[in-house]
């Protein structure tokens, strides 16, 4: 599918979740069967050659299109999620976005040094909760080969707390 065509299955939902926020809806993406494999579809294609060793999925709807992409490309799954979510040891990030902060972890032995990933997330807003995720694999001494969007508002722009790192998305508004 293009990514007018996909567009279709996004609904816009305003002054959620509080007034003056446009809030970019993929669940009629995730339950439309069709778009939901063109989407994974489409991400498996442009990471199967890359030799990605674990896929780095962000809580809670980068998990969605992280675990899927992953299984396809045989690499393994690294979750960052919301504090105190976590069992073991990790490692602790505070980020910002558009609404709010929080705080995002990871288990410190998620990876190895120079371990091949690609970070995807479903939503690009203004970067914060990325680019705490793209800190957290500077500890690893991760090597990022992409860091991947379904959706990427480019109003925002997000893209700028990601430099130098190449940046993909599948659909931009």
């Amino acid at each position: 599918m293009t990514a007018d065509e996909l567009k279709r299955h996004i609904r816009a939902i305003p002054d959620f979740p509080k007034p003056g926020i446009l809030f970019r809806d993929i669940t009629p993406l995730i339950q439309s069967g069709p778009a939901f494999r063109d989407v994974i579809d489409q991400l498996v294609r442009r990471y199967e050659s890359q030799a990605i060793q674990a896929v780095v999925a962000i809580e809670s709807r980068g998990l969605i299109f992280g675990a899927p992409l992953a299984y396809r490309l045989g690499a393994g799954l690294v979750l960052v999620r919301k504090a105190g979510k976590l069992p073991s040891t990790t490692i602790k990030k505070t980020y910002s976005l558009e609404y709010g902060e929080g705080v995002l972890e990871v288990h410190d032995d998620s990876l190895t040094a120079g371990s091949r990933v690609v970070l995807i997330d479903d939503l690009l807003a203004t970067g914060g909760t990325m680019g705490a995720v793209v800190q957290m694999m500077d500890h690893f001494k991760a090597v990022i080969v992409e860091v991947a969007f379904v959706v990427e508002l480019a109003g925002l722009q997000g893209r700028t707390r990601l430099t130098p790192h190449p940046i993909f998305s599948l659909i931009e508004y």
